[in-house]
């Protein structure tokens, strides 16, 4: 079965609302985070905290 990307859009989000509410970023932020970083949950989290604390 071919993968379409669809489990990794969802869990992509899943991800970004529990970064946001975890940190204190917008979800749009941390979608932007994930698509840059990727899924490491730790650098993840190091980045939104530098973000967090520009704004």
């Amino acid at each position: 079965m071919q993968n379409d990307g669809h489990d990794e859009k969802v869990d992509s989000r899943l991800l970004a609302g529990k970064l946001a509410k975890e940190v204190g970023i917008t979800e749009a932020q941390a979608r932007e985070l994930i698509h840059m970083i990727g899924f490491d949950w730790t650098s993840l989290v190091r980045e939104a905290r530098f973000l967090k604390d520009r704004h």
